[in-house]
């Protein structure tokens, strides 16, 4: 069973205040020492934790690094990364119905996307390992950010992709940056089958969001959001609605939001409710949240005109359906039609 509690004493493992839980069986590991993406006794996800979680006050500056005291690090390889605008919506939150609806823009990031929060993080990570060569499997934009972050650190970058499946500009990205870019006959989940095998094998450091510490990175949206709609509003939002696809960003709001519990700046029932959104073509959280299920069941086809979520195999399902679950939350599926008429209605807005 799923453990995700952030208490108890801090373990032989540690490194400076942190360390890798295995969130199936609890084992604990030593951060720095080793190459490592999953439980060696079990094969379950890891998680970072921390002797100490820090409350608001101890943030200082701005974007991902603002929450420095919250990450394994004081400073990374940075772009000028996070610090993404939280925009007024008042048309669609007048067609919502909802008393007050904003938009989170994280293609205002370096590359365009999130992915940047969690690569400032990773090929930090990868330095103090010591690894030299950075690989991730992608839809497009974990292949941009990672070949900008790696190309800023000097370290190259492997990036498999699934062959024609991934928005042009994106693969244009890649290659401006100087990854090293191979087409897999397949979708992204063969893709990663594939990266996790070079892994394992020592050929390179896999930065997709198995990697716990990529997640480290992007739970900084959750602050943000808690921070900008407090200024805003002078309140945190009663409810988060995040697009899935790896369930990522999922599980990194949802141990955001527990770090706050455990430095006592809100109570569990404080938590907003975590939503997640999939294209009906590629939709196994929401067959899994429908079914009242803690895993997933893969799906090997998957289809839908966004790309990015384009994924039948979310790999971190184990730490994010407890987000939705405990948070009194939820997962819908939606039409690649109604995807379409929602981009047009963020433009018109």
């Amino acid at each position: 069973m799923t453990d995700l509690s952030l208490g108890g004493p801090t373990p032989d493992a540690a490194d400076d205040g942190v360390w890798l839980a295995c969130v199936e069986c609890g084992a604990t590991i030593a951060p720095f020492d080793d190459v490592v993406y999953e439980c060696p006794d079990c094969g379950g996800l890891l998680e970072a934790r921390y002797a100490d979680y820090p409350t608001f006050d101890e943030f200082d500056g701005a974007g991902v690094w603002r929450y420095a005291a919250a990450l394994p690090f004081e400073e990374g390889v940075s772009i000028r990364e996070g610090n993404t605008p939280l925009y007024e919506v008042p048309d669609i939150e007048g067609e919502a119905g909802v008393a007050d609806l904003r938009v989170k823009n994280e293609g205002a990031n370096p590359t365009g996307s999130f992915k940047d929060r969690g690569m400032t993080v990773g090929v930090r990570v990868a330095d103090r390992l010591g690894v030299d060569r950075l690989a991730c499997a992608s839809t497009g934009n974990t292949s941009a950010a990672l070949a900008a972050y790696g190309a800023r650190a000097n370290t190259p970058v492997l990036v498999l992709l699934p062959a024609g499946k991934v928005a042009a500009g994106k693969v244009a990205q890649a290659a401006l940056h100087g990854a090293r870019i191979c087409e897999v006959d397949g979708n992204f989940d063969d893709c990663l089958d594939v990266v996790a095998e070079l892994a394992d094998r020592g050929e390179a450091y896999l930065l997709n969001s198995l990697n716990p510490f990529r997640l480290e990175g992007q739970k900084t949206i959750g602050l943000e959001i808690l921070e900008q709609s407090r200024e805003a509003t002078g309140e945190w939002p009663d409810r988060i609605v995040l697009p899935v696809g790896n369930a990522g960003n999922t599980a990194a709001l949802y141990k955001c939001f527990r770090e706050l519990v455990a430095a006592g700046e809100m109570t569990e029932a404080e938590m907003p409710k975590l939503t997640g959104v999939q294209a009906e073509g590629a939709a196994p959280m929401v067959e899994a949240v429908e079914a009242g299920r803690d895993y997933v069941e893969r799906w090997a086809d998957v289809e839908t005109l966004a790309t990015a979520i384009r994924i039948g195999n979310p790999v971190n399902a184990p730490k994010a359906l407890p987000g939705i679950y405990d948070t009194d939350g939820t997962a819908v599926a939606v039409s690649d039609d109604q995807i379409t008429a929602a981009q047009r209605m963020l433009a018109e807005d």
